[in-house]
């Protein structure tokens, strides 16, 4: 009914502050270039319709509203609009892979098709100027078209075919306009027929057959001139002929009827059609190709817009100045008022004196959007003797944004070179500037605001004035690659960077002839591996900033600015804050107890408190696990005064941007996500009041503002359980399953076994067992951690309330085990990847080609490497897993034989293991 009745232009009606989402969607700022523009309402308003990413918007320029269509997981591969531009069809590439069609008045997904192409996804679609059908072609290696009937519920297609190899990747689709049954697509080099026919079958309309006719492969032989690569086919409005654009700037004219061909040999339309003639138009290449009424239209790379009649004579020339190649064109439905005559009408419109008929004067006084692949978007009107420019975004990859600390300012940087600033409470764009000589990789407003610093992708830095980007001094180059971490301290004294090359250089504000100006201080190569985050922060005991790095080679350097003189970076301190895992990101935790915290998040999906004197690991906690390990992090600002210690984290993941509630204590109910950019999101800034999150998604050139809303994650966590529901629900089987049965066993075994399983005195009840015991019951249940990671659990309970009693833990109960058992484990359980991965690096192929590790060196390596181990304690861990005791024939013995053990071990153990031999017949482990 809400489709029934819906009207254009009543989806901006709708009320969108009401959602029940932690996250809405309020802005998208920038679209895909190489999709079309259309244009979906007429007259005077400029309602557009493009693609953001994974997302569908229609935006309502001179109105400053958007609407967004909201359902794909993957970036959105192909669009196209019927011709009344009530249907728009969208679909795109990747894991389950989608088709939708959308009506564009109501907002509303009538049809939704899954599992269209499986594993490949759609690279081109069309819809029938009808309206009825799609035909869509997909994007594997091995080609699929298929027709579809999208008004039937029905998950299959009205007929397919699968293209042979060899004719290029067909990446253009177009109906017959005069007929549903034909239509054409094309690749770079081979441009294909198709014919499909409905049959009756038992009675029932079904597809019956479906007939393609690849034309011939064309070249310069073939009409003693140089065709060029094809761009986009038409059908001709003759009904007779079909025409495809080339590089070269010609028009390739395929006809039903070949001169050259016997009337008998000749093929029906259109399996028979056949390159006749090439015409050529002009020198620059054409990249659009369209029939309008009784019109061709093209686009070119120059930007020229050019209208011809039925037999390729030039009507009229269109060429903006500011344009770049054109990606699309979108006509209007409603006519302006025609003059009097074509010649009346003023520049830029260029009249041939060919005779026109009133279709082509109609299809002349259309008005229409032009996009174009450097992602500018005009409007031409035809009575008018300028371009209005509508949109200007970035056309490389975006991934630097940052927020203004006091005002409702984003600045938001591309590999492009341009630097915006939006007003992002009105969505009003206030300055721009553009640095040609690199890209921006980085940005940050100081604490004060009044500066703004970039880096580039040169190793440039630049260091502007936040209102007018104009530069507050020269530039730095200082960096030997690619800046990729930019940050000032808290008093604005102080900017560090770091590089691609692993550096970390200092700039200090100094006084010189009376004013305040910025110098180079010092760098130093800190760390071996990409650096993930570089963070300022305030000394304990004074206001004196501190500095810190993190980067993948596990280790966090702490910098003594202070003492740091010119070309001279101090180190205070270096920790080692990962054992396996590689730390990603980190932040200052909210001081929410007496003891202070620095946060960690690694790419096990953990996350770790570090004692910000120490850098001891105080915790360590389960984050969210959302397909991919937390990219970035940041302490969400807090205003409200109703309660001032209740705190949010808001992060990115991979492709992800999420909320989770502070403190963090493993429940997973206290974290959302929602997909931001499914081909990776690189950056993340909150506003100054907390209220809105952006995102930038590199590659899709886009940045998205959300409006954040703390009320519906309360609300999600709440209904999530309290205390311990959430915690028994991530045990396999939950509360009642035989897990937690077992769990408990294990548990109150360990009380016996403190107690002495012997003794005849009388037993202290406990819900209690000794910390001793958490290895044992944590072995037992099917964890196995490392020595290091044992000593941090054991830590972690032993002084969990050091700080605020003085006094030390020596016992836990089931409910904290639980706890340390869910926040300590894999989060994906044990991984069969992993082991064979370890297998890669230290083995070697065998003579069946087969990763294997020689027995011997498998032995050094637990006695040398990592956790080093003696080899009692290997002859005794293998004799064990093996299930036998030496000379004993499987009984405990009375003394160890090391001997013994030699032999049992050479017998039992091939001379090459494999990691599947490794894990099934010595650690004993079931594997798939």
């Amino acid at each position: 009914s809400l489709v029934w009745a819906a009207t254009p232009g009543m989806l901006f009606q709708k009320d969108r502050d009401s959602s029940p989402h932690p996250l809405n969607l309020s802005w998208v700022f920038g679209y895909n270039s190489g999709l079309p523009v259309h244009s979906l309402m007429d007259g005077e308003d400029r309602v557009l319709l493009y693609v953001s990413s994974h997302t569908v918007v229609i935006h309502d320029v001179l109105g400053n509203r958007q609407y967004h269509l909201q359902g794909h997981a993957n970036v959105i591969s192909c669009l196209c609009v019927s011709e009344d531009k009530r249907w728009v069809a969208t679909a795109d590439r990747g894991p389950d892979a989608l088709i939708i069609v959308w009506d564009s008045f109501s907002g509303v997904p009538v049809r939704t098709i899954f599992e269209s192409h499986p594993g490949d996804g759609v690279c081109a679609i069309a819809i029938s100027q009808d309206a009825k059908y799609l035909v869509t072609i997909s994007a594997g290696a091995v080609q699929r078209v298929c027709v579809w009937r999208w008004t039937l519920p029905t998950e299959k297609p009205l007929c397919s075919t699968e293209l042979k190899p060899g004719l290029g990747h067909q990446d253009y689709v177009i109906f017959n306009p005069q007929d549903p049954h034909e239509f054409v697509s094309n690749s770079k080099i081979q441009v294909i027929f198709y014919l499909w026919v409905r049959t009756s079958l038992l009675g029932e309309g079904r597809a019956g057959a479906q007939g393609e006719h690849v034309a011939s492969l064309l070249s310069p032989q073939t009409f003693k001139c140089v065709v060029g690569k094809f761009s986009q086919s038409v059908f001709h409005f003759n009904n007779s002929q079909a025409l495809t654009g080339t590089s070269a700037g010609k028009l390739v004219v395929w006809d039903a009827v070949d001169p050259q061909t016997p009337p008998e040999e000749q093929l029906v339309k259109p399996l028979g059609m056949t390159a006749t003639k090439i015409v050529s138009l002009q020198k620059e290449s054409l990249t659009v190709l369209e029939v309008l009424e009784s019109c061709i239209v093209t686009g070119d790379v120059k930007g020229q817009v050019k209208f011809y009649d039925g037999e390729l004579r030039l009507l009229s020339l269109y060429n903006p100045s500011e344009a770049g190649p054109i990606r699309s064109l979108s006509f209007s439905t409603i006519l302006r008022d025609p003059p009097d005559t074509i010649a009346a009408t003023s520049q830029p419109f260029l009249a041939s004196d060919s005779d026109s008929s009133n279709s082509v004067s109609l299809a002349l006084n259309r008005n229409f959007i032009l996009s174009t692949s450097d992602a500018t978007v005009l409007y031409v009107a035809t009575d008018s003797t300028g371009f209005e420019k509508v949109l200007e975004e970035a056309n490389k990859a975006v991934s630097a944004i940052a927020c203004h600390p006091q005002q409702t300012l984003v600045a938001v940087g591309s590999h492009c070179g341009l630097l915006k600033v939006w007003d992002y409470r009105h969505t009003k764009y206030l300055a721009s500037r553009i640095f040609p000589e690199a890209g921006i990789q980085c940005l940050s407003y100081d604490p004060q605001g009044h500066f703004l610093a970039a880096g580039f992708t040169d190793g440039s830095v630049h260091i502007l004035d936040a209102i007018s980007l104009q530069s507050s001094c020269k530039e730095f180059q200082f960096s030997q690659g690619p800046v990729t971490h930019i940050s000032f301290s808290h008093n604005s004294e102080y900017l560090a960077t770091a590089d691609e090359k692993y550096s970390v250089i200092v700039y200090k504000r100094v006084l010189q002839n009376g004013r305040r100006c910025w110098e180079h201080l010092a760098g130093l190569d800190s760390h071996y591996k990409p650096i993930r985050s570089i963070l300022f922060g305030v000394q304990p005991d004074s206001n004196k900033p501190r500095l810190l790095s993190l980067g993948e080679d596990r280790q966090l350097v702490e910098y003594d600015l202070s003492s740091s003189i010119k070309d001279h970076l101090v180190v205070t301190q270096r920790d080692q804050v990962e054992q396996s895992a590689v730390p990603l990101c980190l932040a200052w935790y909210p001081q929410l107890s007496t003891e202070s915290f620095i946060l960690t998040a690694n790419n096990c999906y953990k996350m770790k408190l570090l004692n910000t004197t120490t850098k001891m690991c105080r915790k360590t906690l389960l984050g969210p696990t959302y397909g991919s390990p937390l990219e970035k992090i940041q302490i969400l600002p807090t205003t409200s005064p109703a309660d001032p210690q209740q705190h949010y984290l808001v992060y990115i993941t991979k492709d992800k941007v999420g909320l989770q509630i502070l403190p963090v204590d493993g429940n997973p109910h206290k974290s959302l996500a929602f997909i931001c950019h499914p081909d990776g999101a690189s950056d993340l800034a909150s506003s100054y009041d907390g209220r809105y999150v952006f995102t930038a998604g590199g590659i899709d050139c886009t940045v998205m503002k959300w409006k954040v809303n703390l009320t519906a994650l309360d609300a999600a966590a709440f209904l999530g359980g309290e205390d311990m529901i959430p915690f028994y629900n991530l045990l396999d089987g939950g509360r009642e399953g035989e897990f937690f049965r077992e769990l408990e066993d294990y548990f109150y075994y360990a009380q016996l076994y403190s107690q002495g399983v012997d003794t005849l005195e009388n037993r202290q009840v406990s819900t209690h067992i000794p910390l001793e015991q958490i290895p044992s019951i944590m072995r037992a249940i099917g964890f196995y951690p490392s020595e290091e990671e044992v000593e941090e659990m054991i830590n972690e309970v032993k002084f969990s309330k050091i700080v605020d009693t003085g006094e030390q833990v020596t016992e836990i109960n089931l409910g904290d085990f639980i706890k340390l058992y869910i926040n300590h484990r894999p989060a994906l359980g044990l991984s069969m990847k992993s082991l064979q991965r370890a297998f890669q690096v230290l083995g070697y192929d065998n003579e069946k080609g087969d990763k294997v590790i020689d027995r011997g060196d498998l032995l050094s390596l637990l006695q040398c490497r990592g956790e080093q181990m003696t080899e009692d304690e290997l002859a005794v861990c293998l004799t064990t897993l093996l299930d036998r005791r030496p000379g004993t024939g499987g009984s405990e013995p009375d003394t160890y034989d090391p001997p013994g053990a030699a032999a049992l071990i050479e017998e039992e153990i091939p001379a090459e293991i494999t990691a599947e031999i490794f894990a099934t017949d010595i650690l004993g482990l079931p594997i798939a």
